[in-house]
């Protein structure tokens, strides 16, 4: 199992996936493939992980552009897939969070 990190629209994507490899069709990009995500049966369910099962649901292979890849890691086991803020680096909700009123 791999860990890839990669830039995608100013956020950086942590996700785990059975395969990695140059992608056929261009040079210049690395294809992803096999995501791998939490099982639906867990008691904690993490917003964040399950946008990114949403977002990939449907897909077979991704090809991603090599200059867009942080860092490939060959892992035992999966971790968990997150979302991050490019320029900060926090880790990005998929739900809104809403403030606190304030008292008038």
């Amino acid at each position: 199992m791999y860990k890839v990190i990669f830039h995608n629209n100013e956020q950086v994507y942590e996700v785990f996936c059975q395969r990695v490899s140059g992608a056929e069709f261009s040079y210049g990009f690395v294809e992803l493939s096999d995501f791998v995500f939490e099982s639906s049966h867990e008691l904690v369910v993490d917003p964040t992980e399950e946008r990114l099962k949403e977002e990939f649901a449907d897909v077979e292979s991704m090809s991603v552009p090599m200059h867009a890849i942080i860092r490939v890691e060959k892992v035992k086991k999966r971790g968990q897939s997150v979302i991050r803020d490019g320029r900060a680096g926090e880790k990005v909700t998929a739900l809104p969070i809403d403030k606190p009123r304030s008292k008038r």
